[in-house]
C-alpha cells in the first residue's frame, strides 16, 4: 500500500470505527474489524473501487455481520447481564454528538436495545439511523433488494421502539444529576440517593463472570439505594471517582490505584435516574481506560 493510500484509509478510520462499534457494541472488536478492513483495502485492486467510502462501509458492515453471528452464541453463555463496552465520546471518537438524537444513537441503552435485532436488521437500522444511508445504498452494501431493506428497517424500528426512551434532559442537567448521585453514593446518603432515583429504577452490573457483580438486575428505588449505600461502605477505601462523557452522556468512572474498575452510565427520565448500567468486566474497560488515561 502506498503512503497516499494509507493516508486515504486513515481519513475514513473514525467513521468506520463508529460504524463497527454501533454494529458490535464492542470497541475492541470494532478496532479489530477496522484493521481487517485496512488489510483488505491495501490488497484490493484500486481501479475496481469507484467510491472508497462506500466500498469500505460495505466491507466493514459485512465483517461485522460475520462477527455478530458468533457473538450471539457467546452472549447466550454470558454470565449475568450483558452490556456494551463503554466509549468516551468527549474526544469525538464516535463522531459529533451535538444533538439529543446523536447522543441517543450511541447510548448504552440504545446499544442494549439493538441486541434484540437480527444481525441484518441491526445493519440496516444502524446504516439508516446513524449514517443516513438511503435504502438503495443499504441494499447495495448488504446485497439485498431495496424492498427487503425497507421491510427490515420497519421491523427493526418496531422492535427497538417498543422500549425506546430518548434523552429527555440537557447534557448540563444530566451532568448535574450524575454529580449529585456521585456525592450521595460517596457519602452513603441513603435519603439523598432515593431522591434521585425513579420508583422503578433498575441497576444492571456486567461482570461477565470475571469479577464480583450482581447476576441479576436490582429493581426498585429502595433496593437500589440500599445496594449503593452498602457498596459505598464496603468498597470506597482507596477508590477515586471522576465524571466523564461516556456514550454521549455523563457517567461515573471508578478508579483504584490508577486502574479503571467501573464505568456507570445513566438513563434519565423526568429528571430522575431510571436505569444505571455498571460495566465492571475488566475486559470491557480497557478501551475506555486508555482513552481516559490520555485525557
Amino acid at each position: 500500500m502506498t503512503s497516499a493510500t494509507a493516508e486515504e484509509f486513515e481519513s475514513h478510520r473514525p467513521r468506520l470505527f463508529g460504524l463497527a462499534y454501533r454494529m458490535l457494541g464492542s470497541a475492541e472488536e470494532a478496532e479489530d474489524t477496522v484493521q481487517d478492513a485496512y488489510l483488505r483495502f491495501s490488497g484490493a485492486d484500486r481501479d475496481s473501487i469507484e467510491h472508497p467510502p462506500a466500498w469500505l462501509a460495505k466491507v466493514v458492515t459485512n465483517l461485522c455481520l460475520n462477527r455478530l453471528t458468533s457473538a450471539r452464541a457467546r452472549r447466550e453463555r454470558y454470565v449475568g447481564p450483558w452490556l456494551p463496552e463503554p466509549v468516551v465520546t468527549s474526544d469525538g471518537t464516535l463522531g459529533p454528538l451535538e444533538s439529543a438524537e446523536q447522543r441517543d444513537a450511541v447510548s448504552l441503552a440504545m446499544l442494549v436495545l439493538l441486541e434484540r435485532l437480527t444481525p441484518t436488521e441491526r445493519a440496516v437500522y444502524v446504516l439508516r439511523e446513524a449514517f443516513a444511508y438511503g435504502h438503495r445504498e443499504i441494499a447495495e452494501a448488504l446485497d439485498l433488494s431495496e424492498a427487503n431493506c425497507r421491510q427490515l428497517y420497519r421491523r427493526a424500528v418496531r422492535r427497538v421502539g417498543e422500549d425506546r426512551s430518548r434523552f429527555e434532559s440537557t447534557p448540563e442537567r444530566q451532568q448535574q444529576l450524575v454529580s449529585s448521585f456521585l456525592t450521595a453514593a460517596r457519602d452513603g446518603d441513603l435519603s439523598g440517593l432515593e431522591k434521585l432515583l425513579a420508583a422503578d429504577v433498575v441497576w444492571s452490573s456486567d461482570g461477565g463472570g470475571k469479577v464480583s457483580a450482581a447476576r441479576r438486575p436490582i429493581e426498585g428505588r429502595e433496593k437500589v439505594s440500599r445496594f449503593l449505600a452498602g457498596a459505598s461502605r464496603t468498597f470506597l477505601a482507596g477508590v477515586d471517582f471522576t465524571l466523564a462523557e461516556v456514550n454521549g452522556s455523563s457517567a461515573v468512572a471508578v478508579w483504584a490505584s490508577g486502574t479503571l474498575m467501573t464505568v456507570v452510565g445513566f438513563e434519565v427520565r423526568d429528571g430522575l435516574i431510571v436505569h444505571a448500567r455498571a460495566v465492571v468486566n475488566p475486559d470491557k474497560l480497557q478501551f475506555a481506560g486508555r482513552q481516559l488515561s490520555r485525557a
